[in-house]
């Protein structure tokens, strides 16, 4: 087996998404002659605590934890949190806000801590792995952000230890959606470019999880960039045991609800078919799966909708699947954001499996919508289109009162997480006979 270090923040027992695409390369690479060695904090920030991931650790790997010191306390004694509530991602907030202290709080993370909170972790993991590898040798270096500060580490150690790197990418860094809300001096926000173009031009191989996010890369660092999409794992699904779907007409959406992934356009579309028909309003179910921000619920009354709404906190991945096939409508929001069409996330290739018909809002010239064609997997409406929107919903219950609210993607089996891994160790083969 040829070994390679994986420098990743995010590891099991973490939940939420960004653990998912590096413990399925994990699960799947010595499928594949490569032998994966974790590097991980021992004890991080997590968004959510998942145990049911442990069963896709392969056994034996070796797992190095090291200790993290992160300024979360003192973030959540400024603004009056408890100690173990947990810190979301993506400026998402349940509860209204404390305008001014969040504003300062805010400030102080994007200027004082470049690239983000965990660079008290960069040295001292430099100094760990520098000497880890001495004794125990690789044939390459990977690092996976964000955050940022993994890269941060594997650019040093990879030159130290004259070592090749592969840096992945899972979302853009001065092009994420929330990058302008750092209140960023011009200051940090050079230092932050100067710090994304280092990572770009250093690395011997950069992957990224979409075509559009490829490209916009380019426009930041010109090089080769090799996209690897997030992916669907089979060995998630118990096929001998298939889920009996809802008898509610579910519209479900399963991971976080950002504000700036509020379907406006679909509770529009909602309110006026609830509205219009009286048995449809008696079958609809809004299913929120995983943590909504105050700004969604806001719209939700807003738009009379509250009590059609069974809102999930948490599941873990293995009851996430689950739930996916239960479904008779799995609801995909592409972020209204300037990087709209570059977003291709995690759930929507477990999506594609579940084998239920797909809503998607977003833009019709996007990487999710191409993918969404290609595999005949569900319909899309573009942001504001409210009456392609209520036409879909309409055409989707409809299917659900024939009893015939299921379907089969074209295709998918490029984004099985194994067929993706055996595209990474390729990668890999490549690198090391360089």
């Amino acid at each position: 087996m040829k070994r390679v270090l994986i420098i990743s923040y995010y590891w099991p027992p973490s939940g939420g998404a960004g653990v998912q695409r590096w413990l399925k390369f994990v699960k799947y690479l010595r499928n594949f002659g490569w032998e994966p060695v974790i590097y991980t904090p021992e004890n991080p920030e997590f968004p959510e605590t998942d145990h049911s991931l442990a069963k896709d650790v392969p056994a034996g790997l070796e797992i190095m934890k090291q200790p993290i010191w992160e300024p979360y306390d003192t973030y959540k004694k400024l603004l009056g949190r408890r100690k173990d509530e947990k810190i979301n991602a993506a400026f998402l907030s349940e509860k209204k806000k404390n305008s001014a202290l969040e504003n300062l709080s805010v400030w102080i993370r994007g200027n004082f801590f470049i690239p983000d909170a965990r660079k008290f972790w960069i040295k001292p993991s430099i100094k760990y792995l520098s000497c880890y590898l001495q004794e125990n040798p690789v044939l390459a270096v990977i690092s996976t952000g964000p955050p940022h500060s993994m890269h941060l580490i594997a650019m040093e150690v990879a030159k130290r230890a004259k070592l090749p790197w592969l840096a992945d990418f899972r979302d853009p860094w001065t092009n994420i959606d929330f990058y302008k809300d750092l209140k960023l001096t011009s200051r940090a926000d050079a230092i932050h470019r100067k710090l994304e173009i280092q990572v770009l031009s250093r690395a011997d191989v950069v992957t990224v999880i979409s075509p559009g996010m490829a490209g916009d890369f380019e426009r930041i660092h010109w090089r080769k960039y090799e996209v690897i999409t997030n992916g669907y794992d089979p060995g998630d699904t118990d096929q001998s045991h298939p889920q009996a779907a809802d008898k509610k007409f579910s519209i479900a959406h399963i991971g976080t609800l950002v504000s700036t992934r509020n379907p406006e356009t679909l509770w529009i579309a909602l309110q006026d078919l609830v509205a219009a028909d009286a048995k449809f309003a008696s079958d609809l179910e809004i299913k929120l799966v995983g943590k909504v921000d105050y700004k969604v619920t806001e719209s939700l009354e807003q738009r009379g909708l509250s009590s059609f709404v069974r809102k999930i906190d948490y599941m873990p991945h293995d009851e996430v699947v689950k739930c996916q096939q239960q479904s008779r409508v799995l609801l995909l929001i592409i972020n209204n954001t300037p990087n709209a069409k570059m977003i291709l996330t995690g759930k929507f290739f477990e999506y594609l499996a579940a084998g239920r018909p797909i809503l998607c809002l977003g833009p019709a010239d996007g990487d999710a919508a191409a993918i969404l064609a290609e595999t005949q997997a569900g319909l899309l409406a573009g942001f504001g289109d409210v009456s392609a929107m209520k036409d879909h919903i309409r055409s989707l219950y409809n299917d659900y009162v024939n009893g015939s609210g299921s379907t089969t993607s074209k295709g998918i089996e490029q984004y099985s997480r194994k067929e993706l891994t055996g595209k990474l160790a390729i990668l890999l083969d490549q690198l090391v006979s360089r």
